[in-house]
C-alpha cells in the first residue's frame, strides 16, 4: 500500500502553524494507531433529503479501510446506499482522527469473515457468521480519501492531513 501525502491543512483563525513548526505534521501511523485502537467510531451520513445523521458503531482498522456492520433497515445503511460519502471518527475527542471517505457494502464471505474475525478479537465476543447475514445485517467497509487528525496537546502545531491516491492508504 501507498504512504498518503501529509500536509498541514487549512483552519484560518485558529493560529495554525506552518508545518515545519510545533510537533510538525503527524506521522501516518499516529492516525493508524488511534483508528485501531478506537473502541467507538461516529458514522456521520446524510439523510435524502439534506440533513446529517451521526451514530456510533464498533469498528476495526483492517486492510487500510474502517469497518462496520449495520442493520440494513437502518438510517445510516439506508443513508449510505443513497450516497456513499460519509465521515468517521475515533472516540477521542481531544486527539481525533476523522476519516472522510466512502462506504460499500461488503457482500463477499471471505471479506465479512475477515471482519467478523477482527470484531470477536478485538471486543471479545463470538459472533457467527450467520449474525452478519447480507439480507439482513450489512458489512460496510469505509475507503479513506482524506484523514485529519491533531494532538491536544499541541493544538496549533501538529494538524495533519493525510490525502490518498487512488491505491488507498497504508494499512
Amino acid at each position: 500500500m501507498v504512504e498518503p501525502q501529509a500536509s498541514r491543512p487549512y483552519m484560518p483563525g485558529y493560529g495554525v502553524l506552518p508545518p515545519e513548526e510545533g510537533t510538525g505534521l503527524l506521522p501516518w501511523s499516529w492516525a493508524r494507531e488511534r483508528l485501531a485502537a478506537s473502541h467507538d467510531y461516529w458514522v456521520s451520513t446524510v439523510r435524502p433529503d439534506g440533513r446529517p445523521h451521526a451514530m456510533p458503531v464498533w469498528g476495526v482498522w483492517l486492510d487500510a479501510c474502517l469497518w462496520f456492520s449495520s442493520s440494513l433497515g437502518s438510517r445510516k445503511a439506508r443513508n449510505i446506499a443513497g450516497r456513499a460519502d460519509c465521515v468517521v471518527t475515533t472516540d477521542d475527542a481531544l486527539n481525533p482522527v476523522v476519516v472522510e471517505g466512502r462506504a460499500e457494502v461488503v457482500a463477499d464471505r471471505a471479506g465479512i469473515a475477515a471482519f467478523l474475525d477482527a470484531l470477536n478479537g478485538k471486543y471479545e465476543t463470538s459472533y457467527g457468521i450467520d449474525f452478519l447475514d447480507p439480507d439482513v445485517n450489512g458489512t460496510f467497509r469505509v475507503r479513506p480519501v482524506q484523514v485529519f487528525g491533531l494532538r491536544e496537546g499541541d493544538f496549533t502545531g501538529s494538524p495533519t492531513r493525510w490525502r490518498f491516491t487512488s491505491a488507498g492508504p497504508a494499512t
